[in-house]
């Protein structure tokens, strides 16, 4: 997209400051980038919390889910925390390409083997109010790196809901009851799909869309983060 003259002079008199440090001219700079906390190769594969051996862990372990597995980048701290914060809360959308590089790079860790990646959804009067879907820019920007379609009209957010920060595990999975569907099932039927999120938590959002998901035919639902909530 072309820049106007307005744009250029506010660059120059507002240059872009990195999030972790304040170094001018950096989003976010090539020391903050390096001291971003990847996730070790242990972690439950169904929510990426450290496990040994990379096993389900206790808490999975008795939580059936219709999610098969997740992708979780990095830790959900230092400069990764205030990027998604940006990211979401102040329309910092030129942090797309940095959130989803480290998305990228999760899933060349461990790829998924996926036909097509849906977001997960904003309710309507959320998604009016932010102007845009946050998890939509991330799996567009992975779909173009894994050469994947991105069907954002496969799954709807039915109801608003209380943000997930405040409640507990069972407060969360409570809220989110119903909160999802499917308005055109054709776009995941008989197909592996990846759901894209910013962050997780406990996976409750996750395992709520892949229920969905899996109610209409989807044949495998993975998902993938940018970070986690340790």
């Amino acid at each position: 997209m072309a820049r106007d003259a307005s744009w250029w002079l506010w660059r120059l008199l507002f240059p872009a400051r990195c999030l972790g440090c304040g170094r001018r001219d950096h989003l976010v700079c090539p020391a903050c980038y390096a001291s971003v906390r990847y996730l070790p190769a242990e972690v439950c594969y169904h929510c990426c919390a450290p496990s040994p051996g990379g096993r389900l862990c206790r808490r999975c372990l008795g939580t059936p889910s219709s999610l098969a597995s997740m992708r979780a980048a990095c830790a959900f701290e230092g400069v990764v925390r205030k990027a998604v914060h940006a990211f979401k809360y102040r329309g910092q959308i030129a942090l797309t390409p940095f959130l989803g590089d480290l998305l990228g790079q999760a899933l060349a860790r461990r790829p998924a083997a996926a036909n097509v990646l849906v977001p997960v959804p904003l309710f309507a009067d959320r998604l009016r109010q932010r102007g845009y879907n946050q998890a939509a820019l991330l799996a567009h920007q992975l779909g173009a790196r894994l050469a994947l379609p991105v069907a954002e009209g496969a799954l709807a957010r039915t109801r608003a809901t209380t943000p997930q920060v405040e409640l507990s595990a069972r407060e969360r999975r409570a809220n989110l009851r119903g909160a999802f569907a499917c308005p055109d099932p054709s776009l995941v039927a008989g197909r592996a799909v990846l759901l894209v999120d910013d962050v997780t938590t406990t996976g409750s959002t996750l395992r709520a869309c892949a229920d969905a998901l899996v109610a209409v035919g989807a044949a495998r639902v993975m998902g993938a983060v940018v970070a986690k909530e340790l």
